[in-house]
């Protein structure tokens, strides 16, 4: 036992060594200090290893890029190269790269230069963009390891096959198509179900904006890259939270679509073929217009005619539109209306998160919007407990086989069964899929039912909800996930808006606090006014299924507006 411990330790520690081999030495930071000595390491701290171009260009979202790599105005090599640069160093702040491929993305930022050069125009509405990836995208000559340690030189597990050398995932091959630059691969859990991110290969991925935090989880390492400006834009996937909760923690926007409206063939996954709750592909980034940028884009790649599982709906301006003409003729008896979930009944947020939410819904209804209260037509419990279930059909044989692989140990903060049990009948999965489908009939006809409650006559536009009941979770504290894992349930639209930061003289304990429950005592307990002074806080915009274009026009008219002062 020892040695086949030692073993996948020894792996392990090549991989992590051949990641930060794969850093310029010119890039390495020679003193990096502790969490308590620099809690902070975003904004002024990052900047004094970049030079003046170099944080100009970083610190521009992809649509502010895209205005000067299409016009010529900067080359998509030099943009490349300031991306690649902060990269190594966030992931030396925070671990948070699985793969780097510096001198291939270059090489291709090159082209897209010769090609401008040449034609005089871009190749596509993402041209000399650098775009991040959550390490479950297939990239050509690039490993995918996931966070196994038994999938290190291997493709998925299986040896021999070669496959990673000529593969890529459907949306790599649009993304190209498009002109984006791919440079790096980032960190995730190990099996992705985890709302922090730590694996055995890279260790633990650190919250940049406060260290003693999570970077949140699946996507975490996307999260971390983006919160220190070492990527404009990235994609992650969510099942369960895995966008959301790294954009809430690290005050991004995040897109977690609906199911089949954006490319997820050719993608690595854990429990593959589970189709009862699918996980989800969408855009992190630094502002609104870069997610709606790259969404917009995909879809004019028709990604419905490689990818079976995707709706043939391209980008909708009317839907839109709708929202954009709406809160442009407020006055004239137009609002919006919103359902406001403050508490879910099973978990109290946080006071940061409470304070979040009273911000935004305070400012819609000082803006002349309705505000209604929003419960849960059905308790919280009915469909966390459902979806533990899908989770977990296979009786957690496919992680526990990866694990297999290498005999490595499973990391504290994942939320499935890695030991096998008995698996699911198919009358089971049926039965199973029938209860889901009606507690969604019932939480849809409670969303049409508001019409009566609203003086509009229709029924709510948006839910207003925590994406989690903390800013950002502790080491191993992820306490509870129903506050993100609904949205999934239901397969609804929703985006992140980050709202404020934790702020130890104003957020201070609830008076009169009483737990409901013991998760709801553990979680409260977590609470640190000191610990979490100045993380970021975030809040969710959720529409119905499939209102992608809506929820994102809806979430930077709610940004915009909170954040005008």
């Amino acid at each position: 036992m020892t040695s086949e411990i030692k073993d996948w330790k020894a792996v392990a520690k090549e991989k992590r060594d051949a990641i930060t081999a794969s850093i310029p030495s010119e890039w390495h930071i020679s003193n990096i200090p502790s969490a308590a000595d620099q809690r902070d390491v975003t904004g002024k701290f990052i900047q004094q290893y970049l030079n003046e171009k170099e944080v100009e260009i970083t610190e521009t979202d992809a649509v502010g890029i895209a205005k000067k790599t299409k016009t010529g105005q900067w080359k998509a090599v030099d943009v490349t190269k300031a991306f690649c640069h902060r990269a190594a160093l966030a992931h030396q702040l925070v671990s948070c790269l699985h793969e780097t491929f510096f001198d291939a993305a270059i090489k291709d930022a090159q082209i897209l230069d010769d090609y401008y050069a040449t034609h005089n125009r871009p190749v596509g509405p993402l041209h000399g963009i650098p775009i991040s990836l959550k390490d479950q995208f297939h990239v050509k000559d690039v490993e995918t390891t996931m966070g196994y340690v038994g999938w290190i030189g291997t493709f998925e597990g299986k040896k021999g096959t070669n496959k990673e050398k000529v593969f890529e995932s459907e949306m790599v091959r649009e993304l190209r198509n498009l002109g984006a630059v791919l440079y790096c691969k980032t960190s995730v859990p190990h099996t992705l179900m985890a709302g922090e991110t730590a694996n055995n290969i890279i260790g633990y991925t650190w919250n940049p904006k406060n260290r003693n935090l999570a970077c949140g989880g699946s996507s975490g390492g996307e999260g971390a890259l983006i919160g220190l400006r070492g990527s404009p834009l990235g994609f992650g996937t969510d099942i369960g939270g895995s966008i959301r909760i790294p954009a809430a923690f690290n005050g991004l926007f995040g897109l977690r679509p609906s199911s089949g409206r954006l490319p997820y063939e050719g993608m690595a996954n854990s429990m593959d073929g589970q189709n009862s709750v699918l996980s989800v592909v969408g855009p992190l980034g630094t502002s609104i217009g870069g997610l709606r940028l790259a969404t917009k884009a995909l879809l004019s790649q028709q990604p419905w005619l490689h990818d079976p599982l995707v709706h043939e709906i391209p980008w909708r301006d009317d839907q839109e539109k709708e929202i954009i003409d709406l809160v442009g003729s407020m006055g004239h008896g137009h609002k919006l209306t919103f359902g406001v979930l403050k508490h879910d009944g099973t978990v109290t947020p946080h006071p940061p998160v409470r304070r979040a939410m009273d911000i935004v819904a305070k400012t819609m209804e000082r803006l002349g919007h309705e505000v209604i209260e929003w419960q849960h037509p059905v308790p919280s419990e009915r469909f966390t407990k459902v979806i533990g279930k899908i989770w977990t059909f296979d009786g957690g044989h496919d992680v526990a086989n990866a694990f297999s692989l290498s005999g490595e140990q499973v990391a504290e903060a994942i939320v499935v069964n890695t030991s096998p049990t008995e698996q699911a009948n198919a009358s089971e999965i049926a039965a199973t899929n029938v209860v889901k489908r009606d507690l969604q009939k019932e939480y849809l006809e409670r969303w049409n039912s508001t019409k009566e409650l609203t003086s509009t006559g229709r029924p709510i536009d948006a839910i207003l909800s925590p994406a989690a009941p903390f800013a950002a979770a502790r080491p191993s504290l992820y306490t509870y996930l129903g506050y993100s894992v609904w949205v999934n349930f239901f397969d609804y639209t929703s985006v992140v808006v980050p709202v404020t930061n934790v702020d130890k003289s104003v957020d201070q304990a609830i008076e009169g606090y009483q737990p409901l429950n013991d998760i709801d005592k553990k979680t409260y307990e977590c609470y640190n006014a000191e610990l979490y002074d100045g993380a970021p806080v975030s809040i969710q915009v959720v529409g119905r299924r499939l209102q992608e274009e809506k929820m994102l026009a809806l979430a930077e008219y709610i940004s915009n507006e909170i954040h005008k002062n």
